[in-house]
């Protein structure tokens, strides 16, 4: 059982089993949600993931939502509407050095001075409305 929550513990979540795959994603709208250079995803089927405490949710393409604690800011979870999967940030993860990234998004966007895991299969990702 894999668990994790934000920084102040007002919201928890946890997974009755393990990503079916796990990614940095450096697209620039991970890179504004996460604060960071570089997102890191867990990727695991919605109906795994039970929450205590609940996140809030916003709106931040056509296409997808993602969470973060209204309270301490936390970065949470990223999902697509029209998928079945929902993707948590491995930042939040009570054990993040248990998470293994297998490949990079984004890679269009991908900051140059970024050297992070250069022998992983890399995709670009371009959304519709960044076209």
């Amino acid at each position: 059982m894999l668990r994790g929550g934000c920084l102040c513990g007002a919201v928890r979540w946890t997974s009755r089993m393990s990503p079916k795959a796990v990614h940095y994603c450096h697209c620039s709208m991970c890179r504004r949600w996460s604060g960071a250079s570089f997102a890191t995803l867990a990727w695991f089927w919605r109906a795994a993931i039970s929450w205590a405490g609940a996140p809030t949710v916003f709106r931040s393409s056509p296409i997808a939502t993602r969470s973060h604690c209204a309270a301490c800011g936390t970065t949470l979870a990223l999902s697509y509407d029209a998928r079945e999967d929902i993707a948590l940030s491995v930042g939040s993860f009570d054990a993040p050095e248990t998470i293994v990234p297998a490949r990079h998004y984004g890679i269009e966007s991908r900051l140059g001075w970024v050297d992070i895991g250069r022998c992983l299969p890399s995709k670009p990702t371009r959304e519709p409305w960044e076209q």
